[in-house]
């Protein structure tokens, strides 16, 4: 005779509850498991990639920068302040002072952004979106431009540690959230017409190198790369060092431009395309 207390019945809760019964796509353990890695890249690949073409963008100009320099009218509050608290402190005094010399470049991000967002032509490129990572600084003015001007902007978050979330000026229905960076970058130069380059640490400089690696080895088509605060950048790479040593050619620096003003940045991007 069969022992009823050793069945398990198919009709018992615990059963539909338990994670080997759900569908895969509703299997949270599953999804973010090691073995799934590839699925959650190709997902963050295809969502952006979804929406982005749902909304019409095809055509962008990226911003990036440190997301460390406050606007100028912060900056030169957070100088005050340390002054005036650690007077002695003579090494945060100086940092305080070269974020306050590069945070004027806020207002070219956002005079630039506004120039790119009012753009309308005819063509391959009718019509150009602004791309940042959303967060504070060059990237918040640039989102902030492009609003001015009366248009959507496209924002590129990622996960970090600290984040603060994506600034009050991004496009909430063209703002995404990564947890790889590949796939982030990746999304910038998908629809990449020009790239433009703030001041910045590790975050910038991996952005700007992989792009002009990319160009360089043409895994990708050439476009203006308008890089600001030329002797920011010129400290902190000996770009004609690399000449020198052989290891770029000279006509690599050709795939970079610097530039001091929206304006010359927007005529960079004008003269290229020929808009």
């Amino acid at each position: 005779m069969e022992n009823n207390k050793d069945i398990t019945l198919l009709a018992d809760a615990d059963f539909y509850e338990d994670a080997l019964f759900k569908p895969a796509f509703l299997d949270q353990d599953f999804l973010l498991a090691a073995e799934c890695r590839p699925l959650r890249l190709q997902m963050e690949l295809l969502k952006p990639e979804v929406y982005l073409a749902k909304a019409g963008v095809h055509a962008t100009v990226i911003v990036i920068g440190s997301a460390r320099i406050a606007e100028p009218a912060k900056a030169e509050q957070e100088l005050v302040a340390l002054k005036h608290n650690h007077p002695n402190d003579v090494a945060a005094i100086q940092i305080a002072e070269n974020k306050l010399r590069y945070s004027r470049y806020y207002h070219e991000a956002e005079k630039l952004a506004f120039l790119v967002t009012q753009y309308r032509g005819e063509g391959e490129i009718d019509r150009l979106h602004i791309a940042t990572g959303g967060g504070p600084s060059y990237m918040e003015a640039a989102n902030r431009g492009a609003q001015r001007a009366g248009g959507p902007s496209i924002a590129l978050s990622v996960s970090l540690p600290h984040e603060r979330g994506p600034n009050r000026y991004i496009t909430p229905e063209l703002t995404f959230k990564f947890h790889y960076f590949a796939m982030r970058k990746m999304h910038f130069l998908i629809r990449a017409k020009a790239m433009v380059v703030f001041p910045g640490g590790f975050g910038t400089l991996d952005e700007l190198i992989e792009a002009l690696t990319l160009m360089q080895t043409g895994k990708i088509n050439p476009f203006p790369i308008l890089i600001f605060a030329r002797d920011f950048w010129e400290k902190l790479i000996n770009f004609d060092w690399l000449v020198e040593t052989g290891v770029i050619a000279s006509a690599d620096l050709k795939l970079f431009q610097y530039v001091e003003t929206a304006e010359e940045a927007w005529q960079g991007i004008v003269d290229f395309y020929k808009l």
